[in-house]
């Protein structure tokens, strides 16, 4: 039985990255998504490397931004996914080492119970720069696993969780069912479970 079910959001329950996609709106796609690469692969910290990139979308309207984020494109099978296994009576949340611009337009569209992300900091009507929030650092992921499953009483074998880059190991640590979707080689080490294909109903053979 799982009782508890964490996604993580870019390039898992989004088919890409929101960082980048704001990257693109502001001119500076290329510096960022280089850096978002060498990130997600584990060749640099991601605290320094997550800093780096919102510094480049600095003066990025606000306005602008949210509807980037509003408008992202979901993966192939998230919501079909998702209403699998509240059906079975799971706790489904996402932790996102991007920003709650995103996770909370998404998480009340797929009927997430709750979602953990950053926040992207602004100077009037601008961003700022500057983002602070739950999941700033490599191992933020699997400091909240721990604590939802202390809170919803969740054993490492009642918990599944989904992810696709090097922040993600923290928390696939924590889970029977460590799924490495589309991932990159330092994740699938980490993972008992691997889905090469963009398609989360992919997961559901593995679980029922």
């Amino acid at each position: 039985m799982i009782k508890l079910a964490v996604f993580d959001f870019d390039s898992t329950l989004m088919d890409g990255e929101t960082i980048d996609f704001l990257a693109k709106e502001h001119g500076v796609w290329q510096q960022v998504s280089s850096i978002t690469e060498r990130a997600m692969s584990g060749e640099l910290d991601f605290f320094e490397s997550l800093n780096e990139r919102v510094a480049l979308l600095k003066g990025l309207p606000f306005e602008q931004a949210k509807k980037v984020c509003q408008n992202l494109p979901l993966m192939q099978g998230a919501k079909e996914c998702i209403e699998e296994l509240k059906n079975m009576g799971a706790k489904v949340v996402c932790f996102s080492g991007g920003f709650h611009l995103a996770t909370r337009h998404f998480a009340k569209e797929l009927g997430l119970h709750a979602d953990f992300s950053n926040i992207l900091h602004t100077n009037g009507d601008l961003l700022s720069g500057k983002v602070g929030g739950d999941m700033m650092f490599s191992n933020s992921k699997g400091d909240m696993l721990r604590r939802l499953q202390s809170l919803l009483n969740a054993t490492k074998q009642e918990t599944l969780a989904i992810g696709d880059g090097a922040n993600d190991c923290s928390m696939l640590e924590c889970a029977g069912y460590a799924v490495a979707f589309c991932a990159k080689p330092i994740l699938k080490q980490h993972a008992n479970i691997i889905i090469d294909e963009k398609d989360l109903r992919k997961i559901l053979p593995h679980i029922r």
